[in-house]
């Protein structure tokens, strides 16, 4: 039978909305060489708790950067601005975000739950995000990934294997630690950006 990880108590919407303007605002401190801002109202003791999170951006409805650390080892806000900057900034995939593109930028942060390691068996594709550690090599899903490209399990870990540049059948070695999490999304599409400064 399938393990489900801790669910996460949904944010309230004003703590969602604060944890985009907190990646948004990082992102801009660094496009304008501005202080990281360093929120001091509205703080909760879900967004000081330590967590996991990644940040993907997107203009114009396609990837622009995508970097995360599911490892809880910062308070959930400082996580977020971290990673926001590395998805604009340090994502090898992708040119540095420039200031013409901050006004347009969709921002969507995935808040992450504890991992739990699991059999390959108890991976549910749309429901699990997916971590894979295996001879050296690292790979992460998110719960999306499987759903938008419409895998099975075997195939979802498969391509985390190649992900991690091992064997498309690495996932059934004694070697392999296989982990689960669930996440919640929040989007800037969805959660607004009525306080969120877009311009210099």
């Amino acid at each position: 039978m399938a393990t489900t990880p801790p669910l996460l108590v949904p944010l309230t919407p004003a703590e969602r909305h604060l944890l985009l303007n907190i990646a948004r605002q990082s992102i801009r401190s660094e496009l304008f060489n501005e202080p990281v801002p360093r929120p001091t109202k509205g703080l909760t003791p879900a967004l000081e708790v330590a967590g996991g999170a990644f940040v993907t951006l997107r203009s114009e409805g396609q990837l622009r950067g995508c970097i995360g650390s599911i490892l809880p080892d910062a308070p959930l806000h400082e996580t977020v601005a971290r990673v926001a900057r590395s998805a604009a900034f340090e994502d090898p995939r992708f040119a540095p975000l420039t200031p013409a593109e901050l006004p347009d930028l969709e921002i969507e942060i995935s808040r992450l739950s504890a991992l739990e390691g699991v059999p390959p068996e108890a991976v549910v594709p749309g429901m699990h995000g997916v971590s894979i550690k295996c001879r050296g090599h690292r790979a992460v899903f998110l719960p999306g990934v499987a759903t938008t490209q419409g895998w099975d399990r075997e195939t979802l870990l498969s391509e985390l294997c190649l992900k991690a540049q091992l064997d498309p059948d690495a996932w059934r070695s004694p070697e392999a630690e296989l982990s689960v999490f669930t996440a919640e999304v929040l989007s800037d599409r969805v959660d607004g950006q009525e306080s969120v400064e877009t311009s210099p």
